[in-house]
């Protein structure tokens, strides 16, 4: 079940943390031990930190970035909540739907944040991982830094629009390239398709990210709110139609007999084999 009322955030369930700099804001991707897998919960306080940095004056930019040794290793499918349920595959696919438009209205409340944010990405950067790091205005990652849309190799639509974001960055052969196959590509050629902004070794990842979110603060905030907003009416013009056939897609894949052999093969180490129902 999700949690769509709750505002607090008990002690000891924190997927993310907010610590707040000389104006920058630090976003922080706190379960290392479970590779800061994703999940309903985490969407959730996704949402209550984007409202409370979009009135916080005192923060004029954000870093995003992550505990350990993964960014975001994509959906943690060990956390309560995570099968939608109904009494027929309608009503399924009708509860999934509506769970992952709420989703992407979290979603959207982040990406669209008047500050603007920067990535900071190492290691597995996985599924939703990718979609994650894809939201931010400015990527910088570690050489050691993986990114894939695994998804189809399980039977699921890439859902929260990672795969439209690579076709603006990078054009729509490469978003459906590594959409269509999961295929992994490695730090250097995310950024010779636009995906990134600046490759670093791992050990000045940290300093280079919190860097450049400090010279962003230190802009005058008017403008730079006004030049996130302008370039991002441009650049996501159709963006929100698009997302709303991902959510159809995404409430029929995840509620198909693909998914159920796709996660089972998956876990059980064997080639899962798709009918297509």
């Amino acid at each position: 079940m999700i949690d769509t009322v709750g505002g607090d955030i008990p002690a000891g369930e924190e997927r993310l943390r907010l610590d707040v700099e000389d104006g920058v804001g630090i976003l922080t991707l706190c379960r290392p031990g479970k590779l800061n897998a994703w999940s309903w919960e985490s969407t959730r306080q996704l949402g209550l930190f984007a409202d409370r940095i979009r009135f916080d004056d005192s923060i004029r930019a954000v870093l995003l970035r992550a505990e350990g040794r993964a960014f975001c290793a994509g959906i943690d499918i060990t956390a309560p909540g995570g099968a939608i349920t109904g009494r027929s595959g309608a009503e399924r696919a009708h509860h999934t739907y509506e769970g992952v438009r709420w989703a992407h209205e979290r979603f959207r409340a982040f990406a669209g944040l008047p500050q603007p944010v920067v990535a900071a990405v190492q290691g597995y950067c996985l599924g939703f991982g990718f979609e994650l790091a894809l939201m931010a205005d400015v990527r910088v990652a570690a050489d050691d830094a993986v990114f894939a849309f695994p998804e189809a190799q399980v039977g699921v639509a890439v859902d929260a629009g990672g795969d439209l974001r690579v076709a603006r960055e990078a054009g729509a052969g490469w978003a459906k390239l590594l959409a269509l196959t999961g295929r992994r590509i490695d730090a250097a050629t995310a950024e010779r398709l636009r995906l990134l902004q600046q490759v670093v070794p791992p050990g000045e990842l940290a300093g280079t990210a919190h860097a450049l979110a400090a010279e962003i603060a230190a802009n005058a905030p008017l403008a730079v709110r006004g030049i996130k907003r302008g370039i991002d009416a441009y650049a996501d013009a159709g963006l929100a139609g698009a997302l709303d056939r991902v959510a159809m897609n995404a409430a029929i894949t995840l509620t198909s007999e693909d998914s159920r052999e796709g996660y089972g093969a998956k876990g059980a180490g064997r080639t899962p084999t798709f009918e297509g129902k």
